[in-house]
């Protein structure tokens, strides 16, 4: 019988590894990007109505109009095979906005396969990756989840090893970067050190989690934070209190810090909490470890 009701967990994302290569001609930059999904996630919950589509929201200001990342991809997925029924989309929002975390993008995936069994399109996952590079550069790979090299706009995907019992702690300063900003200011003769990809895929197969952490980095650094000098600040807390490695998510304004075990994890984003006026999150490489030791929120 069909269902009227979906509920999906939409997962957000880190970047390990971010590159930008060179300007394409379709005036998009060509990257490399190790990606990976945590265990910090938003609900969204998908609802049959007899036509049109409605977007609500547990996070006060969001837009729910036709601009928002859902409202899209449902809009794209029911006009391409002429869908004659509606949908209400609740999204229930834990991932921090405009954070380098694919909360937007993450929210339309879900609404993608989602709508496609709610529907009862039939539809593959060829089909459903050509509308999400429709929809953005990370909306493909939510699709997936996991950990994948990420190549062309982000849309070319490539599964690799998963990092394993890995526990994540992020910071989400107050304020919100717009990526086209950072892209359009980004000046590669500025930067110096590049992401060893090559090195970090070597490190997952062995799971070799030092290695990993020694091989993360993003170049998009090289603009965020001399623009929100508190990137730094906490990239420089977590190392000296306890993190493997430490980077910015996407293009920021997001910080995370690898760490081993849970305890440690706590005991970081504790401090953090105490120093800094940010969104502290406690996490964990999705999967990798018991479900109940999920994502805890330190500080709001």
């Amino acid at each position: 019988m069909q269902s009227n009701r979906l509920v999906i967990k939409a997962r957000a994302k880190i970047n390990l590894a971010l590159d930008v290569l060179y300007k394409r001609e379709d005036g998009y930059h060509e990257v490399a990007m190790v990606m990976q999904a945590i265990d910090l996630s938003d609900q969204v919950i998908l609802r049959q109505q007899s036509s049109g589509i409605t977007v609500s929201t547990s996070l006060p200001g969001l837009d729910c109009g036709p601009s928002n990342l859902a409202f899209r991809a449902a809009a794209l997925i029911g006009e391409r095979f002429r869908v004659q029924r509606g949908v209400r989309i609740e999204l229930d929002k834990n991932i921090p906005v405009a954070a380098g975390l694919a909360g937007g993008s993450t929210d339309a995936a879900a609404v993608l396969s989602g709508l496609n069994q709610l529907w009862e399109l039939g539809l593959g996952m060829t089909q459903l990756e050509e509308m999400a590079a429709m929809l953005g550069a990370d909306v493909p790979f939510c699709l997936h989840g996991g950990t994948m090299l990420a190549s062309g706009r982000g849309d070319k995907l490539t599964r690799l090893p998963a990092l394993t019992h890995t526990w994540i702690v992020l910071a989400k300063p107050s304020a919100e970067v717009s990526t086209a900003w950072v892209y359009s200011n980004y000046r590669p003769e500025t930067v110096m050190d590049h992401p060893d990809i090559s090195g970090m895929i070597s490190c997952l197969q062995e799971q070799d989690l030092t290695g990993v952490a020694g091989k993360i980095g993003n170049v998009l650094e090289s603009v965020t934070i001399p623009a929100y000098p508190e990137i730094a600040a906490l990239k420089e807390c977590m190392l000296k209190h306890g993190a493997m490695a430490t980077l910015m998510s996407g293009s920021g304004p997001t910080v995370f810090a690898l760490v081993p075990e849970r305890r440690q994890a706590e005991l970081l984003a504790a401090t953090l909490a105490r120093r800094f006026d940010a969104q502290i999150i406690i996490t964990k490489i999705a999967d990798s470890v018991e479900e109940e030791d999920g994502t805890k929120i330190v500080a709001d």
